[in-house]
């Protein structure tokens, strides 16, 4: 009897997720597989906050899954063997999946394509996670965009991104193996994707609602809430002011396509500038989508080559442990460390002050922060983290200037004049009244706890300047 099997990736839903459409429009018996891959070639292994998420989501998407009729197989493996074995087990005649763009990915998805070639089993694989593929956006010239502006006016020049479809009521019924049996899969909790010993995890269960469901109810509220104050509103870290959508799409539980024409409807009749600006945000996160299709390497290599000659300094094990654990002596950054070790996010106002503050003010590697971000980030994705974090350093595609180096004072003093923010995490600074929160070395006693400035702002700038005219300087 002939079947289909879906292989389920980044794309942890049932809405809008054109692979299970197909399988459905088929009635054939289906198997439906994720496969944990950390040991394919080139594929980087999930950091901890990201493995946290995944358990859950992936519990979420199993009962999802059984309530529409069907069964999520888990296995751990290369997963080009791991599908190859499975669909010749299961006698598939049909293999469906959701694209990926990153470079590893597409050469496994590659040697699977070859395998179902070779054993005529039909390979068919759909646009799901991306609006904009990165080889249908190009240039006058026929070559990727390298600046934003005009890569994104590109896109919304073209037709209207697809409406989403809807996610099927019922799912044929699972397949059997040629023993008449259901295939054996793995048991989640034999993964050892939560924390243990210690468990960090209480402050990201705290905040998070991983899995479908959960991404659904974070688009309503925001729709409902600060959608129409975007433009402004996501500056300012002490309130809800952005979507907190990010950990949502990078596992594919919701569709850009699905928030795109849920942002048309809620505002058919008024157009207001807050949410072309949001739009150009998921925009960005299809540029950075491109660059790494185009730079496979972009976690490890600088984009702009010149950048290889840029004389980065090793921070001392005192310094990026300050970094880290939100100690630097300076309010917004150390808030912002706190609140990413806490929740697994941070504001992006804020993570863009703490970048700037570890790449230009203590002159360190840009892959140190990507790093430690991929580590403890619930929304680090291949493309966006990498390609955020050059974009800081000065070293990415349309890149902030060298010289825009991010003062957490000012910034803090501008976006969270209050304090609101910082008091949240930092109870160190509870008894700094008013604007002296931004400035605690000016506040005596009151802020006897909290850290000095573990370097000063005018110096290290006029170093991270000077080495960069050096760079310049050839």
């Amino acid at each position: 009897m002939s079947s289909t099997l879906v292989w389920l990736r980044d794309d942890l839903r049932l809405d809008d997720n054109p692979a299970l459409t197909e399988a459905v429009s088929l009635g054939e018996p289906l198997t439906v597989v994720y496969v944990l891959d950390e040991g394919s070639p080139g594929m980087r292994p999930l950091g901890g906050a990201a493995k946290w998420w995944l358990h859950h989501s992936l519990r979420e998407l199993a009962a999802a899954l059984e309530a529409a009729g069907s069964r999520l197989l888990l296995r751990r493996g290369r997963a080009a063997e791991v599908i190859a074995d499975l669909a010749g087990r299961m006698g598939a005649t049909t293999l469906l999946w959701n694209r990926r763009y990153g470079g590893p990915e597409r050469a496994i998805d590659s040697r699977v394509e070859g395998w179902a070639a070779e054993h005529g089993v039909r390979a068919d694989s759909f646009q799901a996670s991306l609006m904009f593929e990165p080889w249908t956006v190009r240039t006058g010239a026929g070559g990727p965009y390298k600046v934003f502006t005009p890569f994104w006016k590109a896109c919304l020049d073209r037709t209207e991104p697809r409406l989403p479809l809807d996610a099927p009521h019922r799912l044929p019924a699972p397949a059997l193996a040629g023993d008449g049996k259901l295939p054996a899969g793995d048991a989640l909790e034999s993964w050892g994707l939560l924390p243990r010993r210690p468990d960090w995890s209480a402050g990201l269960a705290g905040t998070w609602t991983p899995g479908e469901a959960g991404a659904h109810r974070r688009l309503e509220d925001f729709l409902d809430g600060p959608a129409a104050k975007y433009g402004t509103g996501r500056d300012v870290p002490g309130i809800e002011g952005t979507s907190r959508l990010s950990p949502h799409l990078r596992f594919g539980e919701i569709s850009p396509f699905r928030i795109w024409h849920a942002l048309r409807e809620r505002f058919a009749h008024q157009a207001p500038a807050d949410v072309g600006i949001f739009r150009s945000e998921l925009g960005w996160r299809e540029f950075c989508w491109q660059l790494l299709y185009e730079n496979p390497s972009l976690a490890t290599r600088n984009y702009r080559p010149e950048f290889d000659r840029f004389a980065w300094q090793t921070p001392s094990d005192a310094e990026l442990a300050a970094w880290r654990q939100g100690r630097t002596g300076y309010p917004l950054v150390d808030a912002g460390m706190r609140q990413l070790w806490q929740t697994g996010w941070m504001h992006n106002r804020v993570r863009m002050a703490a970048a700037s503050f570890l790449v230009k003010n203590l002159l360190a590697d840009w892959r140190l922060g990507e790093a430690w971000f991929w580590d403890t980030l619930v929304d680090a994705d291949a493309a966006s983290n990498p390609a955020n974090w050059q974009w800081v350093a000065g070293s990415g595609a349309d890149a902030s200037p060298y010289f825009r180096i991010f003062n957490p004072v000012t910034q803090s003093k501008k976006f969270d004049a209050e304090g609101r923010y910082l008091r949240e995490y930092l109870p160190e600074l509870a008894a700094v009244h008013g604007k002296a929160i931004h400035e605690p070395w000016k506040a005596g006693a009151a802020a006897a706890d909290y850290p000095e400035p573990i370097v000063g702002l005018p110096e290290s700038r006029a170093r991270a300047l000077a080495t960069y005219q050096q760079l310049k300087d050839g």
